[in-house]
């Protein structure tokens, strides 16, 4: 029987010269799929490229990876139906070869596809069916496109609150080094979730800081929508006049592979903040090729493009002209449930609609009625304005402050328009309610920005909160079961601490919890997690570390706190200790609450056998004692 042949370092399958092709076409399908963000034209080259090799090779693995990549670039530079065909054949070409995460990544897209398609909950089921599985076996971009993919579906479904928290997770493990350009994706993405909400300011900051990552990439589409956001953002601010310079570049980028590609124009977009900004020349033309390239427009952009005639109309003093012209669209944008049209756009509407009708001129009982048709579109604008203010409270921005002042000024409207004597006072009544909505809008996206900071830490430790701690436990539980390596929780309480309370005041115990926090801190790694888990309780997360190791890294803790504790704090009676219980994840399913409970449990039993102590052990072993006595520590 003869010896199997020798592998060398080109021959890496053992099979011979055909299959050190087929290593190369997967290189290069790989080479694809790494650039398909930063540099999406080089992206396509290679993956054509992989694609002819992986055939004259009959490499499916290599083949499949090739499609992917292709897939993912026809997504956005043509038809989500070609797209489907080429990812549906990655898939069948990942199943030749039990390849899961490619298996997993054509599923991705596929619901890509199906949600471009308007079938957005078919696409969330499918895509969170393989979300946990996804999360275990996909590394950096790869999770990321997992992940976007399910916010982008609720999203979709105007579940912004998800879509926040996902894209967030996202942007955690995309980062510039191993992203490959994909956290510019979602500081898109993220700006775009920041418009439907109303909060323009945030979504202009994700802008810049998404054009500042693609300085050093060659991607067209990304960076005309990118563009287009920060367009919105300044004409929604009431700054218009500064996107001039991007209104031009982004009428000069083609609609083809070597630009945007066939994706939405947003020309009536464009033109909108051309006019709104005084340039009646660019607005014109720009809705000039807005009505060329609306064969069947999307709700949006009939409804946008109804905006943009009528600004025009209005810029022209033919108002009757362009009542009639949004009158056209009434219906489509005053649905609550049309699919596919934000509330950005129609509180554009109704405020354009509004301001109509405090322009026209009219006698008597036409003046009224027109005041009262302005008043009306002002109720429905501002009515809209406080559906944001709910998605925004959703998304743990906690903007009941704007709810609660759009009522009071809903209300002071209403009482207003009891009371109105005549079109001068109903008109200056209007405006004053106008302006004080945009102030106190402006003061809620101002506490947001606050809040933000304030959600996830301590305020008096500065260490992280519970809330962090069961945002990210389930992440770097997940991460190290797919390392396959243990992950150990400790949580440590303070000893006695009512006492210092009871005997020197809150301010000492204030005290003693901040000296805990910065021995706490100053002692562990990087890659750990450092929570205050509640009053005198503390939670350490140490990846890579089983209970073992971490009772002695406690253990150590104890030492150094009892010791240093003595010279920060000397106005103490006693010296000061803690206890704690240390576990790992060993034989523990996926559940974070199943860590925290042994762990807990651990804790409960050093403080019954006397406090100052340290119990460690494995889910499935018995727990072990560090530390006897009040005074003294023992091995």
């Amino acid at each position: 029987m003869k010896s199997p042949p020798r592998r060398t370092a080109t021959d890496v399958s053992g099979v011979g010269a055909g299959r050190k092709t087929a290593s190369a076409a997967l290189r290069r399908a790989r080479r694809a799929w790494a650039c398909v963000h930063v540099d999406s034209s080089r992206s396509l080259v290679l993956a054509e490229e992989a694609l002819a090799l992986a055939r004259a090779a009959a490499d499916s693995r290599a083949e499949g990876w090739a499609r992917l990549a292709r897939g993912f670039h026809r997504l956005y530079f043509a038809t989500p139906a070609q797209a489907g065909t080429e990812l549906r054949a990655a898939r069948c070409n990942f199943d030749q070869v039990s390849d899961r995460p490619g298996q997993l990544l054509a599923d991705t897209l596929i619901a890509r596809v199906m949600w471009r398609n308007g079938r957005v909950d078919a696409a969330l089921r499918q895509v969170l069916a393989v979300r946990d599985e996804g999360l275990a076996l996909l590394k950096d971009d790869q999770r990321g496109v997992l992940l976007n993919t399910i916010a982008g579906c609720y999203s979709a479904q105007g579940r912004s609150d998800q879509a926040f928290a996902y894209m967030y997770q996202a942007l955690r493990g995309a980062g510039p080094t191993r992203g490959n350009g994909f956290d510019t994706v979602l500081h898109c993405n993220l700006s775009h979730e920041m418009l439907q909400i109303g909060d323009y300011e945030e979504g202009l900051r994700h802008v810049e800081a998404g054009l500042a990552r693609y300085a050093n990439m060659k991607n067209p589409r990304l960076h005309s929508v990118l563009t287009i956001n920060r367009v919105i953002c300044l004409t929604e601010l009431g700054r218009a006049g500064e996107a001039a310079a991007d209104i031009a570049a982004l009428i000069a980028v083609p609609a083809t592979g070597d630009g945007r590609g066939p994706m939405g124009s947003h020309f009536e977009t464009l033109a909108i903040a051309a006019l709104l900004a005084g340039d009646h020349n660019t607005g014109a033309r720009l809705i000039g090729l807005a009505h060329a390239a609306a064969k069947s427009p999307a709700p949006e952009e009939a409804v946008e493009l109804a905006v943009a005639d009528a600004l025009w109309s209005m810029a022209k003093g033919r108002l009757e002209r362009a009542r009639k012209q949004l009158l056209a669209v009434k219906t489509l944008a005053g649905t609550d449930k049309t699919a596919g049209l934000s509330l950005r756009v129609r509180c554009r509407y109704f405020q354009t609609l509004a301001e109509l009708h405090q322009r026209r001129s009219l006698p008597g009982v036409a003046r009224a009625r027109a005041d009262a048709q302005a008043l009306e579109g002002l109720r429905r604008w501002q009515a809209l304005h406080l559906a944001q203010g709910r998605l925004a409270s959703q998304a743990r921005y906690q903007a009941a402050a704007l709810q609660t002042e759009l009522l009071r000024l809903q209300h002071q409207l209403d009482a207003t328009d009891e009371k109105r004597r005549s079109t001068e006072r109903a008109r200056a009544e209007l405006a004053a309610a106008n302006e004080q909505l945009e102030h106190k809008i402006a003061e809620v996206q101002a506490l947001q920005a606050a809040l933000r900071e304030q959600a996830t830490r301590d305020p008096l430790t500065g260490l992280f909160n519970r809330r962090h701690l069961n945002d990210a436990l389930p992440a770097m539980l997940a991460l190290a079961r797919r390392d396959a390596q243990p992950l150990a929780v400790a949580v440590l309480d303070l000893d006695h601490f009512k006492a210092v309370n009871d005997q020197l005041g809150h301010d000492a115990g204030d005290q003693v919890l901040v000296a805990f926090a910065q021995l706490l801190a100053s002692s562990s790694r990087k890659s750990d997690l450092v929570c205050r888990w509640g009053g005198e309780e503390f939670c350490l997360v140490m990846p890579r570390t089983d209970a073992a190791a971490g009772r002695r890294r406690v253990t150590a803790l104890l030492r150094r706190w009892r010791s240093d504790a003595a010279q920060l704090l000397p106005q103490l009676p006693a010296p000061l200790s803690f206890s704690a219980g240390v576990t790992d994840s060993a034989g523990v399913s996926l559940s974070p609450q199943a860590l925290l409970n042994a762990a807990d449990g651990l804790l409960l039993q050093a403080k019954s056998a006397g406090r100052n102590r340290v119990l460690g052990a494995g889910i499935a072993g018995a727990a072990t004692a560090v530390g006897s006595g009040a005074t003294s520590l023992a091995e």
